[in-house]
């Protein structure tokens, strides 16, 4: 559309011309490989594997890390606004990439420079497809009371145990995985770099969502999967701290993609309610429906700008885990509210699968959940401003 009414435009003022160039191709991709599947496979629950394999072909799966190892040596802040443009197209690729950014991470940041040059250059570039294993059945939002345990065996390690609510639990390649190796805490997790193919590692079948149908999330099993000391991932007991570095910047993948999904559902709102006409002038005319809009737009500005400004904390290598934080709680919270207000705009029609907009709402739901529930976003913005004790 090119009316007064949208679109969004091109340019966001991107740091170079090369980082304009890979907003352009990301763009290009979506409309052509992603967007025009992404209703029909998602109704029929289809996991787009050919599409990781094309985004790893294309570079764009290890954006955010160093060359050295096949990395696209990106800033955050135009890794993010990847991630935007893929989950406006479709959230199970946008988010699936988060969670392949998420899995790379303690290798890339905590391995031995051994490990990265044999590990990562087939899990920047090479068609593989991660996954990252915290949480579990009896622990999600509590991290430090994981169960799945690993035991030493001369040269190697043996897991035991399940993880639950795995984003591409079953088809991926790799599984970034924390397990017990000591006593009780925090202080006794550690994390393993585990093939999906290893002997004794299965998923459960996945769990039947509300949206998002085709990303796998399962459980996955571990019964007695043995993995060897080269595939642990940094100090014995530091398991849970490399996690959770992990998260910081992982939420700030999950607030990037509450906005595109919110970019996507005002663009919709826009194209209909400019169309669609009402006591003889378009929908969009209507003061009431205006006041929408325009809040729908500033939710999104403000939202792009939150996650923008934590990147750029992120980039030039400043504390920003309070800021990652606010940001995965304002994005998906305002992503939420603007879907709901387009299916609204929409009337009945936004209400059927006909539009986009209700798999958009339903999709939007998942983001306050994942990678830290916003009620956990909270406990982290407020322990940064008052202490631990919440004087």
């Amino acid at each position: 559309m090119t009316s007064e009414y949208g679109p969004r435009p091109v340019d966001r003022r991107l740091p170079t011309e090369e980082a304009r160039d890979l907003i352009t191709l990301v763009r290009e991709i979506a409309e052509r490989e992603i967007r025009p599947k992404a209703a029909e496979e998602e109704e029929a629950g289809r996991f787009p594997r050919e599409v990781f394999t094309l985004l790893s072909e294309s570079g764009l799966l290890s954006l955010p890390y160093d060359e050295e190892f096949g990395g696209g040596g990106q800033p955050y802040e135009v890794y993010l606004q990847v991630l935007e443009e893929l989950a406006a197209s479709r959230l199970t690729v946008g988010l699936g990439a988060s969670v392949h950014t998420l899995a790379c991470h303690a290798l890339a940041h905590h391995g031995s420079k051994e490990q990265c040059a044999e590990h990562l250059p087939d899990m920047f570039g090479g068609g593989l497809l991660g996954a990252y294993c915290l949480s579990e059945p009896s622990s999600g939002s509590d991290a430090a009371a994981l169960r799945t345990r690993a035991v030493r065996d001369g040269a190697d390690w043996v897991i035991e145990g399940t993880k639950a609510w795995i984003t591409h639990g079953g088809v991926a390649d790799f599984y970034t995985v924390l397990a017990r190796t000591g006593g009780e805490g925090p202080r006794g997790i550690t994390a393993f770099l585990v093939p999906g193919d290893a002997e004794g590692l299965s998923a459960a079948a996945p769990e039947r969502k509300m949206g998002m149908n085709g990303s796998p999330t399962a459980q996955v099993h571990f019964d007695g999967v043995r993995v060897p000391d080269g595939r642990r991932v940094g100090e014995e007991g530091q398991g849970l701290a490399i996690a959770l570095d992990a998260l910081n910047s992982g939420r700030l993948g999950i607030a990037a993609c509450a906005v595109g999904v919110a970019q996507a559902a005002l663009d919709e709102a826009l194209a209909y309610t400019a169309g669609r006409e009402q006591f003889g002038r378009p929908v969009a005319d209507f003061q009431g429906v205006r006041f929408m809009l325009a809040e729908m737009y500033s939710q999104i500005e403000a939202g792009r700008a939150l996650y923008l400004a934590a990147a750029r904390l992120r980039d030039a290598g400043e504390p920003f885990a309070p800021q990652a934080a606010a940001a995965k709680l304002f994005c998906t919270d305002a992503a939420m509210r603007i879907t709901t207000d387009a299916v609204q705009l929409l009337g009945g029609y936004g209400y059927t699968r006909d539009y986009p907009v209700e798999r958009l709402m339903r999709e939007a739901k998942v983001l306050q959940i994942v990678e830290g529930t916003n009620q956990i976003q909270r406990m982290v913005i407020a322990r940064h401003l008052a202490g631990p004790g919440g004087r």
